[in-house]
């Protein structure tokens, strides 16, 4: 494998060699495929909780392991039409998400606000620490995790934001974890992003936004018919340029949007008939095959080695995706209903950590026992309860809170 040097492969904690028919980009897939924090995403929230079905039908949405294994689908594809190793971005893709929380970005900012005292809680961050020091796979010499010690292109890979939370509210890595991060990013050019992670990004991105639409038509929150007027087509407009598309001129997202949906492929009704569902499927199919050939297509003409390539996203491509996301954070996101369970799931977690607090250690897992002994003081508490937290899923959680409300 000549793109991918001793530099690349090595692990964190020296290990004996494996098996000599498998690569360690195949060893790093297989831990994280078989690791416990990526079931755990089963019951985790993508946009609405885990056994919930989105309007009172009989489509089960995605949860964040779904959506995990479908972004790996993408952004192994890409990562091999691209030139790099295809089980290294896949690993990227399924590991993308581990660190995020019960209830999703709602828990997320819930753990930020609790954890202010010992640096904030970022989901990207929190999967970090995950890979390398609170999953249970390889032990140091004195006896602490070193997490699943995936090799070192492989962590590269799964870091979409290379820096502290000084430089950006979306940041990598918590000040705890700087060792590790240093020694994943030496001779990396500093802030750089590596290209498989960019193709990690984009795959996310792609994945979500194709597939989070094909949610919410089949719940009936987003119709076919409602996105034929201009008025409403013009409200999704605004809030994608709120949340996903700052600074874009509002007449050039109309313009996208309107040639978005006079695609053959876009439906002009959904009732669910075995048609319609053909129909979606070959919607979702399209919009993905395209993306991806647009971000290929755009690379490989300025193509370069890795640490110094870009991955090359079209800016309409780009806003084609963007309005996506906007269609379902207008019909799915911002409904009163939903806001209104997000600020019970906060309080939940808030709730929650004040009663682990209380009664800890006897309230924390086992595995985590050692670290809240060790820690040496308030703020490493603080830390070692927010890791608790965001092991555990939407289900666990509460019934956490409610055992210990009792």
């Amino acid at each position: 494998m000549p793109y991918y040097d001793d530099h690349d492969q090595e692990r964190w904690i020296p290990e004996l060699p494996g098996n000599p028919e498998r690569s360690a980009f195949e060893r790093d897939r297989a831990r994280v495929l078989h690791s416990a924090a990526l079931r755990r995403l089963a019951a985790k929230t993508q946009v609405v909780g885990p056994g919930e079905t989105l309007g009172g039908g009989q489509h089960i949405p995605r949860t964040r392991l779904t959506h995990s294994l479908e972004c790996a689908q993408v952004g192994r594809e890409m990562g091999a039409t691209l030139g790099v190793d295809p089980d290294l971005v896949e690993t990227a893709c399924l590991a993308h998400d581990l660190g995020h929380p019960p209830f999703g970005h709602n828990g997320e900012m819930a753990l930020n606000a609790l954890s202010a005292s010992c640096g904030g809680f970022e989901g990207n961050a929190q999967s970090l620490r995950l890979l390398t020091r609170l999953e249970a796979k390889v032990l140091t010499e004195d006896g602490h995790s070193a997490g699943l010690n995936l090799t070192r292109a492989a962590l590269d890979a799964s870091i979409k934001y290379p820096w502290t939370c000084e430089k950006s509210p979306k940041y990598g890595v918590y000040d705890d974890d700087l060792p590790v991060f240093a020694w994943i990013r030496e001779g990396a050019p500093e802030g750089r992003v590596s290209f498989e992670a960019q193709i990690m990004d984009w795959a996310d991105d792609v994945a979500y936004s194709v597939h989070d639409l094909e949610d919410a038509l089949h719940s009936g929150h987003v119709t076919p018919e409602a996105l034929q007027s201009r008025d409403e087509r013009s409200q999704v407009c605004q809030i994608t340029r709120i949340w996903y598309a700052a600074g874009t001129d509002l007449g050039e997202l109309e313009e996208i949007f309107a040639k978005l949906i006079a695609d053959p492929l876009w439906p002009r009704r959904f009732e669910a008939t075995i048609a319609d569902l053909a129909g979606l499927k070959a919607l979702t199919s399209g919009l993905i095959g395209r993306f991806c050939q647009s971000a290929q297509t755009a690379t490989k003409e300025v193509y370069g080695s890795r640490h110094r390539a870009d991955l090359v996203v079209p800016r309409s491509t780009r806003l084609e995706c963007a309005l996506l996301k906007g269609v379902t954070a207008h019909y799915v996101m911002t409904t009163a209903d939903h806001n209104a369970n997000q600020a019970r799931q906060r309080d939940l977690i808030t709730e929650l950590a004040s009663l682990i607090t209380l009664g800890a250690p006897g309230t924390l897992e086992p595995a985590f026992r050692p670290a809240w002994a060790e820690a040496p003081g308030d703020a490493a508490r603080v830390r070692v309860v927010i890791d608790q937290i965001a092991s555990l899923t939407d289900t666990s959680a509460v019934a956490w809170h409610r055992k210990l409300s009792r």
